[in-house]
């Protein structure tokens, strides 16, 4: 569920991991590549869409991440309470 967040709006689902500077620089990309995208057309609009894309696999390598590393999290708790 978190992976289509990042599709639809990467800054809220880096703000759901807890990635407040990546979500606030990612916002900024996000959000001006967006609005120019809205308001021109033709060649300069097209060179905004490679921008969107990288925020939006941005967000889901960095969900992933976070992701991985709770998964470690809870693996190296289960190895000290063995002990």
């Amino acid at each position: 569920m978190i992976y289509l967040v990042a599709i639809v709006c990467p800054p809220l689902a880096l703000l759901f991991k807890g990635k407040i500077l990546q979500m606030i620089i990612n916002g900024i990309l996000w959000g001006l590549s967006l609005i120019m995208f809205i308001f021109s057309f033709g060649f300069l609009g097209a060179l905004t869409f490679p921008v969107w894309i990288v925020t939006i696999i941005w967000a889901i390598l960095s969900v992933k991440s976070a992701n991985d590393d709770e998964r470690t999290q809870q693996i190296v708790d289960a190895i000290k309470s063995k002990d």
